[in-house]
C-alpha cells in the first residue's frame, strides 16, 4: 500500500508538471537544471533548422556531450549542452520556416546565458556563379516574405493601404505578377516588400523601430575570412560536384516562409536584392539576434540552384547530404576560430 501511495504520488507530480510546462510555464525542476546549466555559461547558441543538418553536427567528433546533463527539453524543443573545440555551446533545433525559427531563437537566448549565435544549414543558390556544396555567409539578411499586397488598379504611384500612418512604405520595391505571365492583364496586380517591427532591447518598449537588412556580427564576419581556402569534400559515393566546393563571403541572404523552386523568382531575387542564399529561417534568426544586441553570424552551404538549371541533375535530392555536411564542418572550423576569453554575456 505505501509503495502504491508513492507511486501514485510521482504520477501526481508529473502530471502537474506537464500542465505547467502545457500552460507555458516553467516547472521547477526545469528551472532548476537550467539555473544550474546557466552557472556553467556563458554559452556559445548554435541554432539548426531541421534534423537533417542537426545530425551530422551530433555525430562529428567535435561535438562533445555533456555527461552529466546533456540536454534539457521545454517547450517541445530540446537544448543540447556540450563542447566543440573548448567552446561551451547548447544547441536546438528550429523546425521547418520563420515562425518556428524566430520561436526557438527567442527561447535560446531568454533561457541561457549567451555570448552570440551561429546559425547554420543548407540554403537555395540564386547566383549563378556559384556551385553546388559551395558554403556561404552573407553579410545581411532580410525577410523577403513580409508584403503588402496591393489592390488592383492601383500604380506604383498611389499610396498603399495605411501607408500614411508608416504601417507601410513604398521605399524597398515591389514584384509585379503581371510581368511574369502571358496575359494582358492580371488581378494579382504588385506586392511590396516591407521591413520588419522590431522592438530592440536598447529601446523603449512598445515603441517600434522597422529593419530590412540586418547585418551580421562584424567581428565574427572578419573571423569567417579565415575560412576562405578551406577543404570540403566534393564526392558523395562516386558522384562528385564539378569542382570541389569553397566558402565565400557574399552580399546578401534572404528568407521567407516559402520554398523556392522557381527559376523566375530565383532571378528576381538575385537582381532585385543581390540575394545569393535563399532560405526559410536565417532572417528570423538574425531578426531575434538583431533585437536582442547578441552578435550572430549565418553560415548556409547551397545545396542547389533554386528553380533548377544547374549541370547537376538531382541538385539536392543527390548533394543535399554534401553541403549539410559541408556547413558542419565550415561551423566547427569556425568555432575553432573563436577565442574562449572573449564573451559578449546575454543572460
Amino acid at each position: 500500500m505505501g509503495c502504491f501511495l508513492i507511486g501514485l504520488l510521482v504520477v501526481i507530480l508529473s502530471i502537474g508538471n506537464i500542465i505547467e510546462e502545457a500552460n507555458g510555464e516553467i516547472s521547477p525542476k526545469i528551472l532548476s537544471n537550467i539555473k544550474m546549466m546557466n552557472k556553467r555559461g556563458p554559452y556559445l547558441g548554435i541554432v539548426a533548422p531541421n534534423n537533417f543538418e542537426l545530425n551530422p553536427l551530433l555525430a562529428s567528433r567535435a561535438y562533445v556531450p555533456y555527461p552529466s546533463l546533456p540536454f534539457i527539453d521545454f517547450a517541445g524543443r530540446r537544448f543540447r549542452f556540450g563542447n566543440i573545440s573548448n567552446q561551451r555551446v547548447v544547441i536546438v533545433m528550429t523546425g521547418l520556416g520563420m515562425v518556428n525559427a524566430g520561436v526557438a531563437t527567442q527561447l535560446l537566448v531568454s533561457l541561457f546565458r549567451l555570448k552570440g549565435v551561429l546559425h547554420y544549414g543548407i540554403a537555395g543558390n540564386a547566383d549563378v556563379s556559384l556551385d553546388i556544396g559551395d558554403v556561404t555567409i552573407p553579410k545581411f539578411w532580410a525577410h523577403s516574405g513580409l508584403w503588402n499586397w496591393q489592390r488592383y488598379g492601383d500604380g506604383i504611384d498611389d499610396e498603399l493601404a495605411l501607408e500614411a500612418g508608416g504601417d507601410y512604405t513604398r521605399d524597398i520595391g515591389y514584384l509585379q505578377f503581371s510581368k511574369y505571365n502571358n496575359q494582358s492583364d492580371n488581378l494579382l496586380n504588385r506586392v511590396w516588400y516591407q521591413p520588419e517591427e522590431i522592438f530592440p532591447v536598447t529601446g523603449t518598449p512598445e515603441v517600434r523601430e522597422h529593419v530590412f537588412w540586418v547585418p551580421v556580427d562584424k567581428s565574427y564576419l572578419d573571423l569567417s575570412r579565415q575560412l576562405k581556402g578551406m577543404r570540403l569534400p566534393q564526392c558523395v559515393n562516386t558522384t562528385c560536384l564539378p569542382r570541389p566546393p569553397k566558402v565565400t563571403i557574399v552580399d546578401r541572404g534572404v528568407s521567407a516562409s516559402v520554398f523556392v523552386d522557381n527559376a523566375a523568382y530565383r532571378t528576381f531575387l538575385r537582381s532585385k536584392f543581390n540575394a545569393t542564399a535563399i532560405d526559410m529561417e536565417s532572417a528570423a534568426v538574425a531578426l531575434i539576434c538583431h533585437q536582442q544586441a547578441l552578435p550572430f553570424v549565418v553560415i548556409r552551404a547551397l545545396s542547389d540552384l533554386a528553380g533548377g538549371g544547374s549541370d547537376v541533375s538531382n541538385e539536392a535530392d543527390l548533394f543535399g547530404s554534401l553541403a549539410a555536411q559541408n556547413s558542419v564542418d565550415v561551423l566547427v572550423k569556425f568555432v575553432g576560430l573563436l577565442p574562449t576569453h572573449k564573451s559578449k554575456t546575454h543572460s
